[in-house]
């Protein structure tokens, strides 16, 4: 079966409309949340101008500007020594540095906070050592704590991005550097770093965005940002329309990012060579210290705080381990185990529309069906309220005349929350299930054809079998997401209906770290499985064996 002819009318717009159809679970909460801006209420936007605005604006610039500029000096030089240099335990941090995306960061923040806190182990251990005068900076509310946080739980994006840049790269354009009378480190800010811009610019997109989207550790610090206002609008204040304005311009700073990053790619095309890597030693001094400083991120960032939940969970699973706990982890298991069959159902159909049609239109509809993992999780919860207590108005004024008295029919419902962390995840399981279908050739599909099956028979009889594994990955990156993902849960669920993550937010509001560290341990071990397999794929790749 060949491609369809873009050019027929009526094949391009049928691909087009069950793109589209798809792309609506995205597509409507954005123009919710644009009607919003664009109908604005006088009173809304004064209150906003004169108390949020330029508080909030200036605190997520700041907190972006800092981020970006510590995950650049953390992330580049690391994935450099990984990559072109060899010093004792090369091999180990090459992978491990990566094992910080295992923890999500509103649990590092939470476990930060309770190791620096006056009260905490770090602070008595030093007050014994130095003197109970000795003054230590207070790690609660701090700008400076929260940055080294999102530095640490974002640092991988750029780590992984950048490595692949300089393996890929590889040793011809430094030697010719050297060959030009450039000595190693001007090589290196003057041809290997230029070399690897494209990618440590996607990488470094990808940490703006997640600072843009974190509410869980900018809530533990006390912070003001978009998301933590937006919050404060909906259930503080009870101000939806404050909210759906706050939601608006996240989704505009966001739709200016991914357009400069999408310019950035396609404004630089770099020729790449995959040699055999010819890495230079350090030895003495050079390489232990090399050690000692991927020992000491790799510590600050995974294993100490790993130990230190261990350490709390165990202190407290006896009291705490009971039927509540048990129902948390149901409904954080049943809740991502739904999104993650209808995100892999409808990625499977977006992947085969893609496939069968190659028209511009279509291409154009199944972006902005995945564009919502670029969304904050906040945006898409007020995005997907909005239409639903709409629909629920109006349901509503249906049934009263029939004596039927209710405060909501949708609102508050499971089915609102699917909705939203489906439009969240969805790019998810389509990257995944895309790069599956991409593995299936033309001529396997045009054998079908000539046996006289239909695309339905075809999509039934060959993708699905082949698709198998790659579908099964998508459903557990989904899984796996869905369980770490916080603001949404936690902004639509039914009163009482909490969740793992849900619950880590409840205790650490209270500064309950032991207790938090229990529902936190299960969510970080549940992400170490798509860490784990990110890391054996990685490995298996020519260039970044050995």
């Amino acid at each position: 079966m060949s491609s369809v002819d873009p050019t027929a009318p009526a094949h391009r717009w049928r691909g087009f409309a069950f793109a589209l159809s798809i792309a609506l679970l995205t597509i409507v909460p954005l123009l919710a949340v644009v009607w919003m801006a664009v109908t604005p209420q006088p009173e809304i936007w004064q209150h906003l101008w004169n108390y949020v605005l330029s508080r909030v604006l200036g605190n997520t610039l700041l907190l972006m500007a800092l981020v970006s500029v510590a995950v650049l000096v953390v992330g580049v030089p690391l994935a450099w020594l990984t990559a072109m240099c060899d010093f004792p335990g090369r091999k180990f941090f090459a992978w491990a540095l990566v094992l910080p995306l295992a923890i999500p960061a509103y649990v590092l923040a939470f476990v930060q906070m309770g190791l620096f806190e006056y009260a905490g182990p770090v602070q008595s251990v030093l007050r014994d050592l130095l003197g109970s005068s000795r003054w230590f900076p207070d790690i609660r509310g701090s700008l400076w704590g929260l940055v080294m946080v999102l530095v640490m739980a974002f640092y991988p994006y750029v780590y992984l991005m950048a490595r692949s840049a300089f393996l890929t790269q590889g040793h011809r354009s430094m030697e010719a550097a050297q060959a030009l009378g450039l000595n190693p480190v001007k090589a290196f800010f003057k041809v290997a770093l230029p070399l690897a811009r494209p990618w440590i610019g996607a990488g470094l997109a990808l940490v703006v965005m997640e600072v843009l989207a974190d509410f869980g550790a900018i809530a533990v610090f006390n912070f003001d940002t978009f998301t933590t206002a937006l919050y404060k609008s909906w259930f503080d204040l009870h101000n939806i329309g404050a909210a759906a304005q706050l939601a608006a311009m996240l989704v505009l700073v966001v739709l200016l990012l991914l357009a400069a990053e999408q310019r950035s790619r396609s404004a630089q095309r770099f020729h790449v060579s995959h040699p055999q890597p010819h890495r230079v030693v350090l030895k003495g001094a050079a390489g232990w210290s090399t050690t000692a400083i991927c020992s000491l991120v790799l510590a600050t960032s995974f294993a100490v705080p790993m130990v230190q939940m261990v350490q709390w969970a165990w202190s407290v699973w006896k009291t705490d381990l009971n039927s509540d706990y048990w129902g948390y982890a149901w409904n954080t298991l049943s809740l991502a185990l739904m999104t993650a069959l209808i995100a892999t159902v409808l990625a499977l159909l977006l992947s085969w529309i893609r496939r069968r049609h190659t028209d511009p239109l279509t291409s154009w509809a199944v972006r902005l069906a995945v564009i919502g993992y670029a969304m904050p999780g906040v945006v898409l919860a007020v995005g997907v309220f909005m239409p639903i207590a709409w629909l629920d108005a109006w349901l509503m004024a249906l049934v009263q005349p029939f004596g039927i008295e209710t405060l909501g029919i949708i609102k508050g419902s499971l089915a609102g929350m699917l909705l939203a962390l489906a439009a969240r995840f969805l790019a998810v399981a389509y990257n995944a299930t895309d790069a599956a279908m991409q593995r299936i050739t033309r001529s396997q599909e045009e054998a079908c054809a000539s046996l006289g099956l239909g695309p339905w028979q075809t999509l039934r009889r060959l993708h699905l079998p082949l698709l198998r594994t790659g579908l099964l990955s998508a459903f557990l990156m989904v899984v796996v997401d869905v369980m770490k993902e916080m603001p949404i849960t936690l902004m639509m669920r039914q009163f009482g209906w909490d969740t793992l993550a849900v619950r880590v937010f409840q205790l650490t509001s209270e500064s309950m770290w032991q207790e938090a560290a229990l529902p936190a341990l299960a969510i970080v071990l549940v992400g170490l499985l798509p860490v784990i397999l990110l890391v054996l794929q990685t490995e298996k790749t020519p260039s970044s064996a050995g």
